[in-house]
């Protein structure tokens, strides 16, 4: 029996990358996964790579910028599971400029993609989580069980890194909502936590290619890979073992901390 047995968890931007990684580790480990994009063919790939692995998942495309959105992917996790036990908050997007060019459209968007989507999927799941804990609580005396939200900041944000000011403001300030929401939510044995990846190997990190938005300089991609103690950048399984860590029950002691997962190129925090 996996640790996450009888769990369910919902995965934001779950289509690919360190999402859909992150989605099929969780499933792997016994949990119903809701697998949120805003595309729904990456979203529709992953559970099917899911369900043939002889796991539970259930695709949502939703936008959770918009706070309606949000909330109708927490309704459809209670609809399909019956609950939502763990929100491993992921979406995110990159739109990288100096800061003497940075313009209102691409900062906003960089902050609705990374924060403000974080923001309101917990403000859409954050009551389902507190009343099902307050239930048990009036039942029992105690949570039946530890419910766990994790964000997926970055090293960027705990380092800074030039042409990304709207991207660590983003990211940064999922560190902080972090720390607050541990210390608003832990009455109710619900673990606010996040992960900090360094460089890993995704479609944001790619070798970027002329007149696309996203990927980094191959130039860039060296100059970080000589920053990482380990030699290599990290791939998308790596953070999903850390994001399975921060949901299951070895976790249950840990809250409102940032856990850098970087092969070296930062310490811890």
């Amino acid at each position: 029996m996996g640790r996450l047995q009888g769990k369910v968890a919902i995965v934001t931007g779950g289509g690919r990358g360190i999402g859909a990684a992150t989605a099929a580790r969780l499933a792997a480990d016994g949990a119903r996964v809701v697998v949120n994009d805003i595309d729904p063919i990456p979203a529709e790939e992953t559970v099917a790579a899911i369900t043939a692995n002889g796991g539970a998942a259930f695709p949502c495309v939703a936008n959770t910028v918009e706070l309606a959105e949000a909330e109708r992917l927490v309704a459809t996790a209670v609809e399909q599971f019956g609950a939502v036990d763990i929100l491993i908050n992921n979406a995110g997007a990159t739109r990288d400029k100096m800061f003497h060019l940075m313009d209102d459209e691409l900062f906003d968007f960089v902050l609705d993609a990374n924060l403000r989507t974080a923001i309101h999927t917990s403000r859409a799941a954050v009551p389902v989580m507190r009343d099902a804990a307050k239930a048990e609580i009036a039942a029992s005396g105690r949570p039946a069980h530890h419910r766990k939200i994790v964000f997926t900041s970055s090293v960027a944000a705990l380092m800074g890194n030039p042409g990304q000011v709207n991207y660590t403001a983003a990211k940064g300030g999922l560190i902080a909502v972090t720390k607050t929401l541990a210390r608003e939510l832990g009455a109710f044995a619900i673990n606010v936590n996040a992960v900090a990846p360094g460089f890993i190997e995704t479609r944001m990190t790619a070798a970027k290619k002329p007149g696309e938005a996203t990927g980094v300089p191959e130039e860039m991609r060296q100059m970080a890979r000589m920053m990482i103690s380990l030699g290599r950048f990290g791939e998308p399984e790596e953070i999903a073992a850390v994001h399975a860590f921060l949901a299951s029950p070895d976790s249950d002691y840990v809250s409102g901390v940032t856990i850098p997962v970087t092969g070296g190129q930062i310490g811890g925090m």
